[in-house]
């Protein structure tokens, strides 16, 4: 059996243990702070089963608060979601607790599945694989929690007494709920499903009678069958707390729900204090990419201004203290924005004052009363629900859902920060190896393309950063500069500002200065040995690390998520509307040979000089855009191996296939950075692969 056939048929064998989940054992869902007894290396079952609350992921700023705050604000609810691989699902469930220090949560609901968001891709719906932001709602009474649930394959609305009491699902809707909200009064609930997608399917069932046109609704790398329609519209309805009969609701109950959550209209952030003042972020120019600034009015539309830097950057909250109290920030600021800073500001009165400000990530903050209820997260620390004091910025600690982390051994972790060959700011975390004394040089990994708060997979969650460091490698978790055309003002909108991106290149240059730049420096250090240096990536990172390999001969070994940018993705693989928005962009036609155009980017027009050994661990939804690269490369005799995993997204969803991917991984740099082998004989067939390739890859100099 060839190495294709291994792979396919162990895909199909997690296809088949997936098709009928075992119930996971949730019993540590709530985990007990434990006495640490001795402190041990993190394992990849850790990283794996990191307890959430929200997305998890500390360069995810901006999204909605996965806390609700009572309306009286003295007690917090939120959903917990936690992998298990040994039944390849999730535990989830709602908890409610006190705010207040040494206050212990409660379940108030358990189960239900994973819920992946959805997005409009160029006017279809396809789902990411990143969960969305289950953000419970308290009724304005305080008497009930409203959340969403998934089970047998749909997402409804449920709700629960907030005292205690069975959960109930209020909707039996045949397609997803998406959105809901109370009414001010908070005897109804309002929610919002695409029913239309009943009319939708109906009708896809007549055509398949007579074959499906290929138009703009195909995407071919997801599947064989038009994706559904991003135009079907949200229609409203309204539900008591207690269910029964759903009704349609009114137009008016539009208000209450937001955007629709599919598209990327982002609302700026903005707040109206309780005496009628009003703040609210804009943008300095009309690029969508530019700085933000306050304006700010009082309740009769007088202009406040405040010309201070504070009021200009990224926001990540606005609050008004109550009472006609001063207003709160949070700002990203400093070196590609990377540390999180509160100010406080009474407009009309002096400068705002900044309360505190730290390399921490702070987000999803929530005002109850006078402090603000907030996710902390760190390097070496996963998110905990935190009360900040506004008036000093003392912090307590209200809720760690991880406190196994305190037995876990970690290395250090320094803060890099340099410029490209632009001038663009960059910063990267080195994660260094437990009881590292600096005697030695390093194997070194590279990851992309976002860095902040706590350091688990990097960008798409497959890279297991502190794993890698606890087996004697030196990590630098690449955090990417702004985009090139982030400054111009001509850029009025995304499809401008891609395009300038992709001028001559211009991204994939600025992003390889980057990590040359970065890496060099880990060099210069003397940390990293810069014979022994691997690099990774997801979606841009993946981008990122075809470029290294086309353009430097630095990297001794290399992993990506997703592949690859070519002219078949370009023109067919994506589907039609990808292909003319990226000719609108400056890629060339299908039918056009511009080697010229392709010479820096392709992969499969640079696979004769490509002696990297790489390893491709891909969606079986997205594994179509690579098949060219991985035959251009094997063609040429390269060391190349690939997997395909079934039933995955552009983010890995599945618990077993994210644990199989961050071993794989481990594996591959332990294998080509440290020639080490795990001598597990259940992974002797994947090392039989790896001698082959290595007996067929030159060794040319790297530089």
């Amino acid at each position: 059996m060839n190495r294709t056939s291994i792979a396919w048929l162990a895909a199909g064998v997690a296809l088949l243990a997936f098709s009928g989940p075992a119930m996971a054992d949730c019993s540590d869902l709530l985990a007990r702070p434990a006495p640490v007894v001795k402190q041990r290396a993190i394992t990849a079952k850790d990283l794996l089963g990191v307890r959430d609350i929200g997305r998890g992921d500390g360069a995810l700023l901006g999204s909605q608060s996965p806390l609700g705050l009572s309306p009286d604000g003295r007690r917090i609810a939120f959903i917990l979601l936690r992998a298990e691989a040994s039944t390849n699902n999730y535990c989830i469930g709602l908890a409610v607790m006190d705010n207040r220090p040494g206050a212990a949560p409660r379940l108030l609901d358990e189960g239900g599945e994973f819920i992946s968001g959805t997005g409009d891709y160029r006017g279809v719906i396809l789902p990411t694989g990143f969960p969305i932001v289950l953000a419970p709602s308290w009724s304005p009474d305080g008497r009930w929690i409203a959340f969403l649930r998934r089970d047998q394959g749909v997402t409804q609305l449920w709700t629960v007494r907030a005292d205690g009491g069975p959960a109930r699902a209020v909707t039996r809707s045949p397609v997803d709920i998406e959105q809901f909200a109370w009414k001010p009064d908070g005897a109804t609930l309002i929610y919002a499903s695409r029913m239309g997608q009943l009319a939708e399917r109906s009708a896809l069932a007549r055509e398949a009678v007579t074959g499906f046109r290929y138009d703009d609704r195909y995407v071919p790398m997801m599947g064989d069958k038009p994706m559904p329609l991003a135009t079907t519209a949200l229609s409203l309805f309204r539900v008591d707390p207690v269910g029964g009969e759903a009704r349609p609701g009114e137009e008016t109950d539009r208000t209450l729900l937001g955007p629709d959550p599919i598209g990327y209209e982002v609302l700026p952030l903005s707040a109206r204090a309780d005496d009628g003042r009003f703040v609210q972020a804009e943008h300095v120019t009309a690029n969508p990419a530019s700085p933000w600034v306050l304006a700010m009015s009082s309740a009769t539309g007088v202009i406040i201004p405040c010309p201070a830097e504070a009021c200009s950057g990224k926001f990540a909250g606005l609050w008004w203290m109550p009472h006609g109290g001063p207003l709160l920030f949070l700002r990203r600021e400093g070196w590609n924005d990377r540390s999180t800073a509160l100010y406080r500001w009474q407009p009309g009165s002096g400068q705002p004052q900044r309360i505190f400000v730290t390399s921490n990530v702070i987000s999803g903050c929530e005002l109850a009363g006078g402090d603000l209820v907030c996710l902390r997260q760190s390097a070496s620390v996963p998110p905990r629900i935190v009360r900040i004091d506004p008036g000093d910025g003392r912090t307590d600690l209200l809720f760690d859902p991880n406190p196994e982390y305190h037995s876990i051994r970690f290395g250090r972790v320094e803060r890099l920060e340099w410029r490209n060959d632009r001038g663009l700011e960059v910063a990267g975390d080195l994660a260094l190896p437990p009881d590292y004394d600096g005697r030695e040089r390093l194997p070194m990994i590279v990851t992309t393309y976002r860095s902040n708060g706590f350091l688990r997979g990097a960008t798409g969650n497959e890279y297991p950063i502190h794993l890698f460091a606890a087996k004697g490698f030196a990590v630098l978790s690449l955090d990417r500069p702004p985009h090139v055309g982030a400054i111009n003002p001509l850029n009025k909108d995304w499809q401008k500002l891609l395009a300038e991106n992709d001028r001559d290149w211009g991204e994939r240059r600025s992003m390889h200065s980057s990590v040359m730049t970065g890496v060099q420096r880990v060099i210069d250090m003397g940390i990293a040995d810069p014979d022994r240096i691997g690099i990774t990536g997801l979606s841009d990172g993946s981008s990122t690390v075809g470029f290294a390999l086309i353009n430097s001969r630095r990297f001794a070994a290399a992993a990506i998520s997703t592949c690859c940018l070519e002219p078949w993705t370009v023109n067919a693989t994506i589907g039609p509307a990808f292909a003319r928005k990226m000719r609108a962009q400056g890629f060339p036609p299908a039918t056009s040979d511009n080697r010229q155009y392709w010479e820096p980017g392709s992969m499969i027009h640079n696979a004769a000089s490509i002696d990297t050994p790489l390893l491709m661990q891909l969606a079986d939804r997205e594994y179509l855009t690579a098949i060219d690269v991985f035959a251009a490369l094997r063609e040429q005799g390269k060391p190349v191996d690939m997997y395909v995993f079934p039933d995955e997204y552009h983010n890995k969803w599945q618990p077993q296939h994210r644990l199989a991917i961050y071993e794989r991984n481990l594996d591959w740099f332990l294998y080509w950075l440290q020639d080490r082998e795990d001598p597990d004989p259940r992974k002797a067939d994947q090392y039989a692969i790896w001698h082959k390739l290595r007996q067929q890859r030159s060794s040319p100099s790297r530089s």
